[in-house]
């Protein structure tokens, strides 16, 4: 494992934070009926969505998911936009129009949250030939879940990839359900990068719940890909604490097994590594946690404060 300066391990454990803080700020808001549309928290994920996005170099692209908060965070999203946006504020990445399942940033190589599953497989292949064919050197990392594995754009994806020789790398966060069906009811195999080898590509398999042991493989995974050399997928298994989506009564699996996943929070680790290995003080990482509890508080507050879209503006940006 490569050894990370301290510079990478504060930002890695702030962001976590920050994305841990957003989300439950959001959950809040819902409660209170201040979000439109429904949300899909991803409270337990932060590992996967943060560390993974910190091994890109500026000017890679992404594409994110449905649960796309933590991933977007990850990449450099800024939460004072995101949080406007989640409220319907004109001056949200989406003008207010996208909502939680469709923050985009596409000048700045955010391709965009995609509240079909699946759906960002193929524009990330059209992305990453792009970079292929222009020769930028950059990388596409395309996020999905467990259950768009068994979407028809998944394989033909994944297809196109390895016969192009695309400079994409596809992570699977598989938090073991899709919607409320567990994955053994929904795949007949162990390891979701099992797949990798009916598409000539390198597949494995990590704890999604390690930040440190996702940035080091995504690390190496991005450089095989930015080197010509193909594709790559990458499974991380991972948990999520909430539902589904705020409609979920969460029927389908136990209080014990939620709080067997707490006890391997990725925070929680992040933290205890952080502390015995002496990399910061407890009063420096009391200080990174409520600075990114901050982060979010002034978030709101500019959210709150953030104009409405004015009524003539419904039918701008719309094409169809």
């Amino acid at each position: 494992m490569i050894e990370l300066p301290e510079k990478i391990l504060l930002r890695m454990y702030y962001k976590m934070n920050q994305a841990r803080f957003f989300e439950e700020k959001v959950d809040d808001l819902f409660t209170k009926g201040l979000v439109h549309g429904t949300t899909h928290l991803s409270i337990g994920q932060e590992a996967t969505g943060v560390a993974s996005c910190m091994a890109l170099e500026k000017g890679d692209l992404v594409s994110l998911t449905h649960r796309g908060h933590s991933q977007a965070i990850g990449f450099g999203l800024d939460v004072n936009l995101m949080m406007a946006e989640i409220l319907g504020k004109a001056n949200g990445y989406c003008k207010g129009k996208g909502g939680s399942m469709h923050i985009a940033d596409v000048r700045n190589g955010n391709l965009g949250a995609n509240g079909v599953v699946g759906g960002g497989f193929n524009l990330s292949c059209g992305a990453a030939l792009t970079q292929k064919y222009k020769k930028t050197g950059k990388v596409v990392l395309c996020f999905a879940g467990d259950g768009a594995t068994n979407e028809g754009s998944f394989h033909e994806s994944l297809n196109l990839a390895s016969i192009w020789k695309l400079p994409i790398v596809f992570l699977i966060e598989n938090n073991l359900y899709g919607m409320s069906t567990p994955v053994a009811k929904h795949m007949n195999i162990e390891n979701i990068s099992d797949r990798s080898a009916s598409y000539d590509m390198p597949g494995l398999t990590i704890d999604g719940n390690d930040p440190l042991e996702v940035y080091n493989i995504l690390l190496k995974a991005l450089r095989y890909a930015r080197a010509g050399r193909g594709p790559v997928l990458i499974e991380a298994k991972t948990y999520r604490y909430s539902g589904h989506s705020k409609s979920d009564a969460q029927d389908y699996r136990t209080r014990e097994e939620v709080e067997e996943w707490q006890k391997r929070d990725p925070i929680l680790k992040m933290k205890n590594y952080l502390k015995d290995n002496k990399v910061f003080t407890d009063k420096q990482i009391l200080t990174m946690e409520e600075e990114a509890k901050d982060s979010i508080e002034n978030a709101l507050e500019f959210a709150m404060e953030s104009p409405e879209p004015e009524i003539t503006a419904v039918l701008d940006d719309v094409y169809a």
